[in-house]
């Protein structure tokens, strides 16, 4: 991960999720249970979710987690996982730090593997988003389930040039205000206007390797869950 990206990381873990849930209103906690319902459904002992953050993916999937199941969670930022690791309901999660384009796990190791809202903060370029997803894949067991939960771009023209201008107007200057990191909520809000359509991004998810994709669009188009499984 860039040196950049980490800097934004090390400013922000403390305000990070109340960003998100202002400038939401509250739909990105109800997107991450969703997605976390769609993906533990799945089934399995072995679950991770990457890039993790400040760990509400990793804890939804472990208020769902059965059986003796168990819940990893890795990111690249010490000070994202040290908030997450303090969380309620985060004790039994297992985080660790790490980069994930080499992910400290052997192949054929999770039944499992999430990822939301970091999906933009790889995607340098469509090969390196590839090769990343590729690495996803390696640590999944034959026949496992990707589940991607990021924005996504409404198919109507109107409607995608007014979150486009939500995005411009109050993403940058709120997150800035309430997180203290201008810079920081600067470059987040420009990934979500570059970041791919649904159908283009589900496409880069084959090229990764998965099949039987698919995808469910959210609130008119503003968020997408992306689904894959490893080829047995």
């Amino acid at each position: 991960m860039s040196k950049g990206i980490q800097k934004i990381y090390r400013e922000v873990p403390r305000t990070y999720e109340l960003v998100n849930h202002v400038l939401t209103l509250g739909f990105d906690m109800r997107w991450r249970k969703k997605a976390a319902k769609f993906a533990g459904a799945k089934g399995g002992a072995m679950w991770l979710d990457v890039c993790t953050g400040t760990g509400e993916m990793a804890v939804n999937l472990a208020e769902l987690a059965t059986g003796g199941t168990k819940v990893f969670g890795v990111d690249f930022s010490v000070p994202m996982v040290g908030v997450a690791a303090g969380k309620n309901g985060a004790g039994s999660i297992l985080f660790s730090i790490a980069d994930i384009q080499r992910l400290p796990f052997p192949d054929n190791t999770f039944d499992i593997i999430t990822i939301s809202f970091a999906t933009r903060n790889i995607n340098k370029n469509r090969e390196f988003l590839t090769m990343c997803l590729r690495e996803f894949r390696r640590v999944l067991r034959p026949g496992g389930h990707f589940v991607n939960l990021e924005t996504s771009q409404p198919k109507s023209h109107v409607l995608r040039m007014i979150f486009h201008l939500y995005i411009r107007l109050f993403v940058s200057r709120v997150g800035g205000r309430i997180s203290g990191s201008k810079s920081g909520y600067r470059y987040l809000s420009s990934t979500i206007p570059r970041f791919y359509g649904a159908g283009e991004f589900e496409d880069i998810i084959k090229e990764a390797g998965f099949e039987s994709t698919g995808y469910e669009p959210m609130t008119l188009g503003a968020a997408a869950i992306h689904a894959g499984v490893k080829p047995i």
